[in-house]
């Protein structure tokens, strides 16, 4: 199992790192992207991802245009699950983010139980 995570924050990567493997789940390599065009490149050059997780609000491309960007790709990427996992929370930014073709959204902060929710049945 692989997991890409983008976010401009390291923090956030290192983050998110540890409460997806305090949920319990099996992830063979965490990939790390800072920005939705770094994200491209690491799809690009690592292939296939099982699930992607990206943060809405970064420099260069933002979340909403990397999941455009992704949606818009080759077959090969266009079809890994992305979680929106952001500070964005409205209805109306979460109906957007669903629109462009994220599979799902977790609200920043968010605890342990918040993500197993989230990502539990694409990492079942």
């Amino acid at each position: 199992m692989r997991i890409l995570l983008v976010d401009d924050s390291t923090v956030m990567r290192k983050i998110l790192t540890r409460s997806i493997t305090q949920a319990g789940f099996a992830v063979d390599e965490f990939l790390e992207a800072s920005d939705g065009m770094q994200g491209m490149e690491v799809l690009n050059k690592e292939g296939k991802v099982d699930l992607i997780l990206s943060d809405w609000n970064m420099p260069i491309m933002d979340g909403l245009e990397f999941v455009e960007e992704v949606r818009a790709g080759s077959d090969e990427i266009n079809s890994i699950p992305i979680i929106m996992v952001t500070t964005e929370g409205g209805d109306a930014k979460v109906a957007e983010s669903v629109a462009a073709g994220a599979n799902g959204h977790v609200k920043k902060p968010f605890t342990t139980d918040d993500l197993q929710n989230a990502l539990g049945k694409f990492l079942s």
